[in-house]
């Protein structure tokens, strides 16, 4: 993999995104990287370093996202890789999480995401290459997590259409990879990246108590490593024939495995039903 290469990095001033952006500056590759304060970027990457771009984006309007992309080709010539890794937290019931609050998620993780795809694909269709990766998590695999109905639905958004997006791009040679994170060490857990609903029902117990858990036990002890997953993506990205789905952690294999193996069981224990309700061979529908 050529260090030319030009990534487009979203949600770069904290967690896996900073990580990243840090580690491809050091392996010497041309990074251009968002976030929605410029100054949040500015401290925390040297911004004299001409291989690095940084950009104040609002990903929740296409005409932001655009000119982020057009002053990337601008600067660099080109975009190679793009990384969907902004995106925040919610963790609530279904039922008192607000309208508002949950489409606000859902425009950040979601649209935002649709948004950056839609300003770059011109640009790696022109030159008849990419890669994109869409950062999902193990909720947008397995939704059995009490409290992040919300956040779980967003990420299995992401997780469709990603699915849909690597078929209809893959004959232009571009790549696509959803990446399912388990726990990661990094700030995912802290209020500035974790909301919680202004209303809360008492009677959800184990939503609460998913809460607490989260935000004074998990937080700080997830036992993910920032630095090997991002260096898991810069690995990836060199591969010929890179995954579609890449999880990462050995929690999210365990989910994996644990929500496959439940889908299967459902799927055996009523085949019967499942496969009874097409039309019998030989009698015609009325």
């Amino acid at each position: 993999m050529s260090t030319q290469q030009v990534w487009f990095v979203t949600g770069a001033s904290k967690g896996l995104g900073l990580s990243l952006v840090k580690q491809l500056l050091n392996g010497g590759f041309n990074v251009a990287a968002t976030s929605r304060n410029l100054e949040d970027l500015r401290r925390v990457v040297d911004p004299s370093d001409d291989r690095f771009l940084p950009l104040a984006v609002d990903l929740k309007t296409e005409s932001s996202v655009a000119e982020a992309i057009a002053k990337t080709v601008a600067h660099f010539g080109k975009i190679d890789v793009v990384v969907n890794n902004a995106g925040y937290g919610l963790l609530g019931s279904v039922e008192e999480l607000t309208d508002a609050e949950a489409r606000e998620n859902f425009d950040v993780n979601v649209f935002g995401s649709l948004n950056v795809i839609r300003q770059a694909l011109p640009h790696l269709r022109a030159q008849q290459s990419g890669h994109i990766f869409n950062i999902s998590s193990i909720g947008g695999f397995t939704g059995a997590f009490p409290g992040f109905g919300i956040y779980c639905a967003t990420k299995f958004a992401v997780e469709g259409f990603s699915e849909s997006l690597a078929t209809e791009v893959k004959p232009l040679g571009i790549n696509v990879t959803v990446v399912e994170p388990g726990y990661f060490r990094t700030d995912f857990l802290t209020s500035n990246s974790l909301a919680v609903p202004k209303n809360q029902i008492d009677a959800y117990r184990e939503v609460r108590e998913s809460q607490q858990v989260h935000q004074q036990q998990i937080n700080g002890n997830q036992p993910g490593d920032p630095e090997k997953a991002v260096a898991a993506l810069i690995q990836i990205a060199s591969e010929a024939n890179p995954p579609l789905h890449l999880f990462l952690g050995q929690d999210a294999y365990d989910l994996a495995y644990a929500k496959m193996d439940a889908v299967k069981s459902d799927l055996e224990t009523w085949k019967d039903l499942t496969v009874s309700t097409g039309f019998e061979a030989g009698v015609p529908s009325l």
